[in-house]
Protein backbone atom coordinates (compact mmCIF):
# COMPACT_ATOMS: atom_id res chain seq x y z
CA UNK A 1 0.00 0.00 0.00
CA UNK A 2 1.27 3.48 -1.18
CA UNK A 3 1.67 6.21 1.91
CA UNK A 4 -0.70 7.91 0.28
CA UNK A 5 -3.44 4.91 0.37
CA UNK A 6 -2.10 5.05 3.96
CA UNK A 7 -3.00 8.11 4.65
CA UNK A 8 -6.41 7.76 3.47
CA UNK A 9 -6.81 4.63 5.42
CA UNK A 10 -5.90 6.32 8.32
CA UNK A 11 -8.86 9.19 7.55
CA UNK A 12 -11.48 6.14 6.80
CA UNK A 13 -10.55 4.58 10.09
CA UNK A 14 -10.71 8.42 11.93
CA UNK A 15 -14.66 8.68 10.28
CA UNK A 16 -15.97 5.16 10.96
CA UNK A 17 -14.32 5.94 14.39
CA UNK A 18 -16.94 8.74 14.95
CA UNK A 19 -19.64 7.92 13.18
CA UNK A 20 -21.22 6.08 16.42
CA UNK A 21 -20.83 9.78 17.68
CA UNK A 22 -22.36 11.12 14.80
CA UNK A 23 -25.35 9.28 15.23
CA UNK A 24 -25.78 9.33 19.01
CA UNK A 25 -25.87 13.32 19.23
CA UNK A 26 -27.68 14.37 16.08
CA UNK A 27 -30.21 16.93 16.72
CA UNK A 28 -28.33 17.93 20.26
CA UNK A 29 -27.47 20.92 21.42
CA UNK A 30 -23.55 21.89 21.73
CA UNK A 31 -22.67 25.34 23.57
CA UNK A 32 -18.97 25.90 23.04
CA UNK A 33 -17.30 29.07 24.55
CA UNK A 34 -14.60 30.25 22.64
CA UNK A 35 -11.97 32.45 23.88
CA UNK A 36 -8.29 32.77 24.98
CA UNK A 37 -4.94 32.55 22.61
CA UNK A 38 -7.60 31.13 19.98
CA UNK A 39 -9.20 34.06 19.62
CA UNK A 40 -5.87 36.21 18.32
CA UNK A 41 -4.44 33.38 15.95
CA UNK A 42 -5.94 33.39 12.30
CA UNK A 43 -4.97 29.92 12.16
CA UNK A 44 -6.76 28.66 15.30
CA UNK A 45 -9.60 31.09 14.38
CA UNK A 46 -9.68 29.20 10.91
CA UNK A 47 -9.40 25.93 12.78
CA UNK A 48 -12.70 26.34 14.88
CA UNK A 49 -14.47 27.62 12.88
CA UNK A 50 -13.96 24.98 10.44
CA UNK A 51 -14.63 22.51 13.45
CA UNK A 52 -18.05 24.05 14.37
CA UNK A 53 -19.22 24.37 10.83
CA UNK A 54 -18.48 20.47 10.67
CA UNK A 55 -20.53 19.82 13.91
CA UNK A 56 -23.41 21.44 12.17
CA UNK A 57 -23.10 19.37 9.01
CA UNK A 58 -22.98 16.32 10.65
CA UNK A 59 -26.80 17.35 12.32
CA UNK A 60 -25.31 18.98 15.67
CA UNK A 61 -26.85 22.46 16.57
CA UNK A 62 -23.44 23.92 18.13
CA UNK A 63 -23.96 27.42 19.65
CA UNK A 64 -20.83 29.93 20.11
CA UNK A 65 -20.53 32.32 22.74
CA UNK A 66 -17.52 33.99 23.16
CA UNK A 67 -15.16 36.12 25.33
CA UNK A 68 -12.99 39.05 24.81
CA UNK A 69 -11.23 39.45 28.07
CA UNK A 70 -7.88 40.79 26.34
CA UNK A 71 -9.20 42.78 23.41
CA UNK A 72 -11.71 44.56 26.56
CA UNK A 73 -8.50 45.20 28.54
CA UNK A 74 -6.24 46.13 25.21
CA UNK A 75 -9.55 48.38 24.51
CA UNK A 76 -9.22 49.86 28.04
CA UNK A 77 -5.58 50.64 28.42
CA UNK A 78 -6.04 52.32 25.11
CA UNK A 79 -8.89 54.93 27.18
CA UNK A 80 -6.51 54.79 29.88
CA UNK A 81 -9.47 53.07 32.13
CA UNK A 82 -8.56 50.64 34.77
CA UNK A 83 -9.47 47.61 35.47
CA UNK A 84 -9.07 45.14 38.82
CA UNK A 85 -9.94 41.64 39.21
CA UNK A 86 -12.20 39.32 42.08
CA UNK A 87 -11.39 35.50 41.34
CA UNK A 88 -10.78 36.08 37.50
CA UNK A 89 -13.90 38.81 37.02
CA UNK A 90 -13.30 42.57 35.84
CA UNK A 91 -15.25 44.86 38.17
CA UNK A 92 -16.56 46.74 35.69
CA UNK A 93 -18.18 50.59 36.33
CA UNK A 94 -20.90 51.73 33.69
CA UNK A 95 -17.89 53.03 31.03
CA UNK A 96 -16.02 50.08 31.13
CA UNK A 97 -19.61 48.01 30.35
CA UNK A 98 -19.75 50.29 27.71
CA UNK A 99 -16.64 49.70 26.12
CA UNK A 100 -17.07 45.91 26.78
CA UNK A 101 -20.67 45.85 24.96
CA UNK A 102 -18.83 47.75 21.87
CA UNK A 103 -15.77 44.95 21.87
CA UNK A 104 -18.09 41.96 22.60
CA UNK A 105 -21.26 42.63 20.55
CA UNK A 106 -19.15 44.55 17.52
CA UNK A 107 -15.52 43.92 16.65
CA UNK A 108 -15.38 39.97 17.84
CA UNK A 109 -18.26 38.77 17.25
CA UNK A 110 -18.71 39.95 14.04
CA UNK A 111 -15.38 38.72 13.29
CA UNK A 112 -16.25 35.54 14.25
CA UNK A 113 -19.70 35.27 12.06
CA UNK A 114 -16.79 36.13 9.58
CA UNK A 115 -15.01 32.79 9.59
CA UNK A 116 -17.63 30.91 10.01
CA UNK A 117 -18.91 32.23 6.38
CA UNK A 118 -15.48 31.56 5.15
CA UNK A 119 -15.67 28.09 6.43
CA UNK A 120 -18.78 27.62 4.63
CA UNK A 121 -21.18 28.19 7.09
CA UNK A 122 -23.99 30.49 8.05
CA UNK A 123 -23.64 32.46 11.47
CA UNK A 124 -25.35 34.93 12.75
CA UNK A 125 -24.41 37.34 15.81
CA UNK A 126 -26.22 38.39 18.44
CA UNK A 127 -25.92 39.05 21.91
CA UNK A 128 -27.81 37.84 25.46
CA UNK A 129 -30.48 40.95 24.48
CA UNK A 130 -31.49 39.93 21.32
CA UNK A 131 -34.87 38.11 21.02
CA UNK A 132 -35.46 38.11 25.55
CA UNK A 133 -32.73 35.62 24.97
CA UNK A 134 -31.21 36.54 28.25
CA UNK A 135 -32.20 38.87 31.41
CA UNK A 136 -29.71 39.12 33.84
CA UNK A 137 -29.37 40.45 37.35
CA UNK A 138 -26.28 42.00 39.05
CA UNK A 139 -23.70 39.15 40.36
CA UNK A 140 -22.48 39.49 43.75
CA UNK A 141 -19.38 38.28 45.09
CA UNK A 142 -18.16 37.41 48.29
CA UNK A 143 -14.14 37.07 49.38
CA UNK A 144 -12.96 35.17 52.36
CA UNK A 145 -10.01 36.98 54.14
CA UNK A 146 -7.24 34.68 53.91
CA UNK A 147 -6.37 35.50 57.82
CA UNK A 148 -9.45 36.11 59.54
CA UNK A 149 -11.52 33.42 57.29
CA UNK A 150 -14.01 36.34 57.60
CA UNK A 151 -16.25 36.48 54.28
CA UNK A 152 -16.90 39.87 52.72
CA UNK A 153 -19.54 40.92 49.80
CA UNK A 154 -17.35 42.71 46.54
CA UNK A 155 -19.36 45.25 44.83
CA UNK A 156 -18.32 44.36 40.96
CA UNK A 157 -20.21 47.08 39.42
CA UNK A 158 -21.85 46.02 35.99
CA UNK A 159 -21.17 41.97 36.14
CA UNK A 160 -24.08 40.29 35.82
CA UNK A 161 -25.48 36.52 36.05
CA UNK A 162 -28.65 35.11 33.85
CA UNK A 163 -31.61 35.26 35.65
CA UNK A 164 -33.91 34.02 33.12
CA UNK A 165 -32.95 32.29 29.52
CA UNK A 166 -35.51 32.36 26.81
CA UNK A 167 -33.83 29.47 24.16
CA UNK A 168 -36.60 30.97 21.25
CA UNK A 169 -34.41 32.60 19.02
CA UNK A 170 -31.08 30.01 19.42
CA UNK A 171 -33.81 27.61 18.20
CA UNK A 172 -34.95 29.47 15.71
CA UNK A 173 -31.84 30.14 14.37
CA UNK A 174 -30.55 26.61 14.25
CA UNK A 175 -33.74 24.90 13.00
CA UNK A 176 -33.12 27.65 9.84
CA UNK A 177 -29.93 25.68 9.43
CA UNK A 178 -27.58 28.67 11.08
CA UNK A 179 -25.09 28.72 14.02
CA UNK A 180 -25.84 31.43 16.54
CA UNK A 181 -22.44 33.38 17.57
CA UNK A 182 -23.38 35.06 21.13
CA UNK A 183 -21.69 37.92 22.82
CA UNK A 184 -21.80 37.84 26.64
CA UNK A 185 -24.14 40.97 27.06
CA UNK A 186 -27.39 41.13 28.53
CA UNK A 187 -29.80 43.98 29.93
CA UNK A 188 -31.32 43.89 33.49
CA UNK A 189 -34.65 44.01 34.49
CA UNK A 190 -34.35 48.07 34.16
CA UNK A 191 -32.49 48.12 30.86
CA UNK A 192 -28.96 48.38 32.05
CA UNK A 193 -26.52 46.78 30.37
CA UNK A 194 -24.45 43.53 31.78
CA UNK A 195 -21.18 42.59 31.10
CA UNK A 196 -21.57 38.82 31.72
CA UNK A 197 -18.54 36.25 32.10
CA UNK A 198 -18.55 34.01 29.17
CA UNK A 199 -18.31 30.98 30.90
CA UNK A 200 -20.95 31.69 33.03
CA UNK A 201 -23.33 32.48 29.99
CA UNK A 202 -22.31 29.41 27.64
CA UNK A 203 -22.90 27.51 31.18
CA UNK A 204 -26.71 29.11 31.49
CA UNK A 205 -27.47 28.71 27.90
CA UNK A 206 -26.27 24.66 27.66
CA UNK A 207 -28.19 23.73 31.21
CA UNK A 208 -31.34 25.66 29.36
CA UNK A 209 -31.09 24.06 25.83
CA UNK A 210 -30.30 20.53 28.22
CA UNK A 211 -27.20 20.73 25.88
CA UNK A 212 -25.35 17.19 25.18
CA UNK A 213 -21.78 19.28 25.62
CA UNK A 214 -20.50 22.27 27.02
CA UNK A 215 -16.82 23.07 25.84
CA UNK A 216 -14.92 25.81 27.76
CA UNK A 217 -11.60 26.42 25.46
CA UNK A 218 -9.14 28.34 27.05
CA UNK A 219 -5.30 28.67 27.35
CA UNK A 220 -4.45 25.24 29.43
CA UNK A 221 -4.60 21.92 29.19
CA UNK A 222 -7.34 21.30 31.20
CA UNK A 223 -7.99 20.84 35.20
CA UNK A 224 -4.75 20.19 36.76
CA UNK A 225 -4.06 19.09 40.22
CA UNK A 226 -1.57 20.89 42.57
CA UNK A 227 1.36 18.82 41.01
CA UNK A 228 0.30 20.08 37.79
CA UNK A 229 -0.76 16.74 36.51
CA UNK A 230 -3.75 17.03 33.95
CA UNK A 231 -7.22 15.61 35.93
CA UNK A 232 -8.74 13.45 33.04
CA UNK A 233 -12.58 13.50 34.92
CA UNK A 234 -14.44 15.30 37.73
CA UNK A 235 -17.18 15.28 39.40
CA UNK A 236 -18.89 18.49 41.59
CA UNK A 237 -17.52 16.64 44.82
CA UNK A 238 -14.43 16.40 43.45
CA UNK A 239 -14.50 20.35 42.30
CA UNK A 240 -15.52 20.96 45.75
CA UNK A 241 -13.18 19.46 47.13
CA UNK A 242 -10.03 21.17 45.18
CA UNK A 243 -11.19 24.51 45.18
CA UNK A 244 -10.82 23.71 49.37
CA UNK A 245 -7.49 22.63 48.70
CA UNK A 246 -6.69 25.89 47.15
CA UNK A 247 -5.36 23.74 43.97
CA UNK A 248 -7.97 25.50 41.59
CA UNK A 249 -7.57 29.84 41.44
CA UNK A 250 -8.05 32.82 39.66
CA UNK A 251 -9.75 32.45 36.02
CA UNK A 252 -10.56 28.78 36.37
CA UNK A 253 -13.11 28.89 39.48
CA UNK A 254 -15.25 30.67 37.37
CA UNK A 255 -15.04 27.98 34.82
CA UNK A 256 -15.84 25.30 37.26
CA UNK A 257 -18.18 26.56 38.93
CA UNK A 258 -19.89 27.04 35.62
CA UNK A 259 -19.59 23.33 34.62
CA UNK A 260 -21.06 22.50 38.12
CA UNK A 261 -24.45 24.64 37.25
CA UNK A 262 -24.50 23.37 33.94
CA UNK A 263 -24.24 19.37 34.58
CA UNK A 264 -26.42 19.83 37.86
CA UNK A 265 -28.90 21.52 35.91
CA UNK A 266 -29.39 18.95 32.50
CA UNK A 267 -26.41 19.13 30.37
CA UNK A 268 -25.09 15.77 29.97
CA UNK A 269 -20.91 16.49 30.61
CA UNK A 270 -18.65 19.59 30.43
CA UNK A 271 -15.27 19.77 29.18
CA UNK A 272 -12.65 22.37 29.99
CA UNK A 273 -10.02 21.61 27.23
CA UNK A 274 -7.13 23.43 25.50
CA UNK A 275 -7.98 25.85 22.80
CA UNK A 276 -4.40 26.36 21.73
CA UNK A 277 -4.50 22.64 20.28
CA UNK A 278 -5.70 22.52 16.69
CA UNK A 279 -9.21 20.38 16.87
CA UNK A 280 -9.12 19.89 20.30
CA UNK A 281 -13.14 19.66 20.79
CA UNK A 282 -12.95 17.38 18.02
CA UNK A 283 -10.34 15.14 19.18
CA UNK A 284 -12.48 15.15 22.95
CA UNK A 285 -15.54 14.35 21.65
CA UNK A 286 -14.90 12.37 18.31
CA UNK A 287 -12.33 9.97 19.75
CA UNK A 288 -11.73 7.43 22.31
CA UNK A 289 -8.79 9.05 23.86
CA UNK A 290 -10.32 12.57 24.75
CA UNK A 291 -8.52 15.45 25.42
CA UNK A 292 -9.10 18.09 28.53
CA UNK A 293 -10.82 17.56 31.58
CA UNK A 294 -14.66 16.27 31.16
CA UNK A 295 -17.37 17.44 34.08
CA UNK A 296 -20.48 15.29 34.89
CA UNK A 297 -23.17 15.37 38.17
CA UNK A 298 -22.26 13.14 41.06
Amino acid sequence: MSPEQDQMLAKAETLIEALPFFQRYAGRSFVVKYGGHAMGDPTAARDFAHDIVLLKAVGIDPVVVHGGGPQIGAMLKTLGVESTFVDGLRVTDKRTAEIAEMVLSGGINKELVGWIAQAGGKAIGISGKDGGLVTATKLTRTVRDPDSRIEQEIDLGFVGEPETVDTTILETVSRAGMIPVVAPIAAGRKGETYNINADTMAGALAAALGAARLFLLTDVPGVLDASGQLLAELTPADIARLHEEGAISGGMIPKLETCVKAVEAGCEAAVVLDGRVAHAMLLEFFTRGGAGTLIRAD
